[in-house]
Order: structure tokens, then C-alpha cells, then sequence
């Protein structure tokens, strides 16, 4: 149920039937139930098309839409916004993957389809270890193959933070988003590899920088319903520091199924 007095509520994450790791429900099931809990505005932001050259490091090959799918993607999403344009916003948009290294290649893909983008978010889900590209959050395995290999769970940490700061500092063109995704996703696993964040010096330097350029920050809170999370993405010390300096917030329920939407009823009053 919508709040009064009225607050607007955007959802400014929402996946979509074309994002290969999630679910077949229609953007007709994601636009109804976001109507349902009383949302004025969602974005679909799908899995943007992995830069060419690239191979997608998870294990299942399953990180992003297909490019040969986007122009469909796009089009089905102008559809649904026409139909449904008197009761809610949406919009289109993409999460794109900063992949380092493939600066040039993410921006071309952004140039080609960037002028229908209404949205976005920029993410970091791989890291690169010398030659090498890990899937940081495709499981607990995963996670911990990446920690052997540098050492200690403080090493991931510090490497996903440094790739954030590239991300940022990169030249993606125009078209670049400029709010950036689920910040904290290296907790993903934090039950049981646990570490400390407070007082990072990496995470108070990329902090510095998003207040710096002017850049929001994806509220996600996939990670509370993670079996080895269990919270927000931002919370904690890195709530503290997104007050200390201002940083605009967006809601995002990161939904890979229509059902997860009713998740930002939870939370609204937060952001």
C-alpha cells in the first residue's frame, strides 16, 4: 500500500524473462505486481550484453543477455511502458558490467544502444587476478576458489573495491550510468567468510570518490534474503559513510522473479 502522506517509491532494479539466471515471469507479472505494492515508478535494468572479446568467467556462461536480444529487450519494454504508461513510470534501462581491461568494447556496446537507455546502473560482479576473470558472486565455491588465490578474505575485499574505483574512473563515454550497483556485493558470502570492513581505507576512498563525481548508489537488498548474507548491501559501517556524505540513495530490489518485488514494502521507509 502506497504511504501517506505520499512518498514517491522507485524500484530502479528489476530484471526481466531475457536475463539467462533468472526466471520466465513476463513483464506483465513484474509491472502488475509493482502496481500491487504501490510503486510510482520501476526501471528494468537487464544484464547489459558482456563486451566482445569477453568470456563470461561464471561457470554456467549465464551472467548477461545475449546481444542479438537487445534490440528485442528494448522494444518489448517500450511496449509495456505504452500499455501500462497511465499508472506507472517505467523505464528502460540496463546494469552494465564494468569488466577491466574492455573499457573500449563496454563503451561501444553503450554507444550502440546507450540513446535508448532511460536508466542505469554500473556494477562490478568480476574481478580480474593477473589474467584471469572470477565471477566474485556466483557462489560460495567461487567465492572461496577467489580468496585462496589472494590470500585471505581482506585481499577480495580491497581487489573488489579497487575494481569500483576503476569502474568509476573509466571512460565508458556519454552513455555510462551513473549510479552504481549493489556496493557492498563482496558480503554476499559474509556469513561464512566474515570479515570486518569498518575503517577500510580502500571503502572510504571509493566512498570519497562516488560523493566526488556526483554518482547515486544502488539500496539493494537482495542481500538480506541471501542465505550467507542476510543484509542490505549498504548497511552498517558503509551506511555511516554514505550519510557522512550525502549520497543519494535508489532503491533496488534486484528481483530475478516477479514475487520479490513485495520485498520493498519491507524497506521503503529506510531510504
Amino acid at each position: 500500500m502506497k504511504q501517506s502522506p505520499h512518498k514517491y517509491l522507485k524500484d530502479g532494479h528489476i530484471h526481466t524473462p531475457y536475463c539467462p539466471h533468472g526466471t520466465d515471469d513476463s513483464f506483465e507479472e513484474y509491472v502488475q505486481k509493482a502496481i500491487q505494492v504501490g510503486l510510482d515508478e520501476i526501471s528494468f535494468t537487464e544484464h547489459f550484453p558482456l563486451p566482445e572479446g569477453f568470456e563470461d568467467p561464471a561457470p554456467a556462461k549465464d551472467s548477461s543477455i545475449e546481444a542479438d536480444k537487445m534490440e528485442s529487450y528494448i522494444n518489448d519494454v517500450k511496449k509495456i511502458k505504452e500499455k501500462y504508461k497511465d499508472q506507472i513510470k517505467i523505464n528502460i534501462g540496463a546494469e552494465v558490467d564494468y569488466i577491466e581491461g574492455f573499457e573500449e568494447e563496454i563503451k561501444n556496446n553503450l554507444n550502440k544502444y546507450g540513446e535508448y537507455l532511460e536508466d542505469g546502473i554500473l556494477s562490478v560482479h568480476m574481478i580480474k587476478i593477473e589474467d584471469k576473470y572470477y565471477c566474485m558472486d556466483f557462489s560460495c565455491e567461487e567465492f572461496e576458489k577467489i580468496v585462496n588465490l589472494l590470500g585471505s578474505v581482506e585481499s577480495v575485499y580491497n581487489l573488489y573495491y579497487e575494481t569500483l574505483i576503476k569502474a568509476i574512473n573509466s571512460d565508458l563515454g556519454k552513455y555510462k550510468p551513473k549510479r552504481i550497483g549493489h556496493l557492498n556485493l563482496v558480503r554476499k558470502y559474509n556469513k561464512k567468510f566474515p570479515y570486518d570492513y569498518s575503517n577500510n581505507k580502500k571503502l572510504k576512498e571509493l566512498v570519497k570518490l562516488i560523493s566526488d563525481r556526483g554518482y547515486e548508489l544502488d539500496y539493494n537488498i537482495a542481500g538480506l534474503f541471501k542465505e550467507d548474507c542476510g543484509e542490505t548491501y549498504i548497511s552498517g559501517y558503509l551506511a555511516e559513510l554514505i550519510k557522512q556524505y550525502n549520497i543519494k540513495l535508489v532503491l533496488g530490489s534486484d528481483s530475478h522473479s516477479a514475487k520479490y518485488i513485495d520485498k520493498y514494502e519491507k524497506l521503503n521507509e529506510q531510504i
